[in-house]
């Protein structure tokens, strides 16, 4: 169960009350990482000053755009672009405003924070950028498109796995993800009081929808997932029931969550 301690009838664990050894609650914070954690979109960071041929200048309509990405990463290779050119464009990414303030906070309450990465992008780029950030160790799970160096030295990409959601493109849906991972969480005693969401595109409006009214999305200001979300509560008033906190820098998002920790529930 996904709920304050007070509000069910038990005493609040953040006192230090209750039984002796009782773990601190814990919290599931979850980011989606292109225009949420970095300021841009990854995959047009590792185009931007290169020449593509027509046919890979757009995604096509109505296409798959992982299998779109597949082949550009194919012609970058074929290219000479190598692993070491594509982990320096990773690496050099800038974060979002206020993102790196965002994590020295979840490092420093780490114990209470259990971080998860859901991305349409791929992991080989999320980890590089991670790692040059110094954050990577904060995340419990990354999930993302599989990506990796063939014989030839070409960045290999591939769908993250097939599903029937009707909403989300063919290679993944973030609401099966963050669906399982709940179940297994569960299965594996970890019951976290609340879920947080921080993210920015039309992929992440659909996890978001499972959320229940003791959670909290933060959709990036002025983006697709806050679009929608506003068009939801017009349209279907109630059906999205997570509390919405939009921000433009992540120190809005980390504000938040102190005040939560200074309210101690």
């Amino acid at each position: 169960m996904r709920r304050c301690c007070q509000g069910v009838g038990l005493p609040c664990l953040f006192k230090g009350v209750g039984m002796a050894g009782a773990r601190p609650p814990r919290f599931l914070l979850v980011f989606d990482f292109d225009e949420t954690i970095v300021d841009e979109n990854s995959d047009d960071s590792v185009v931007r000053g290169r020449a593509l041929p027509e046919r890979l200048r757009e995604s096509p309509r109505g296409g798959s755009y992982n299998e779109h990405m597949q082949r550009v990463l194919t012609f970058l290779g074929e290219q000479g672009v190598r692993p070491a050119d594509f982990r320096a464009v990773y690496e050099n990414i800038p974060l979002s405003p206020g993102m790196a303030e965002l994590f020295q906070f979840l490092s420093k309450h780490h114990e209470l924070f259990e971080l998860v990465l859901i991305s349409d992008a791929n992991v080989f780029g999320i980890e590089a950028k991670l790692r040059a950030a110094g954050v990577h160790s904060l995340f419990r799970k990354i999930f993302s498109n599989p990506a990796s160096f063939d014989r030839r030295g070409f960045l290999t990409l591939g769908p993250y796995h097939g599903h029937k959601c009707p909403r989300c493109p063919a290679n993944m849906c973030k609401r099966k993800i963050l669906s399982e991972y709940l179940e297994e969480r569960a299965r594996e005693d970890a019951e976290f009081q609340r879920v947080f969401y921080v993210g920015d595109g039309a992929n992440d409006f659909c996890p978001s929808g499972i959320l229940t009214a003791s959670d909290v999305v933060f959709p990036r200001k002025g983006y697709p997932m806050h679009r929608l979300i506003q068009e939801s509560h017009e349209n279907q008033p109630g059906a999205f029931q997570a509390a919405v906190v939009p921000w433009e820098s992540a120190t809005e998002v980390a504000r938040y969550l102190q005040e939560l920790l200074r309210r101690k529930c």
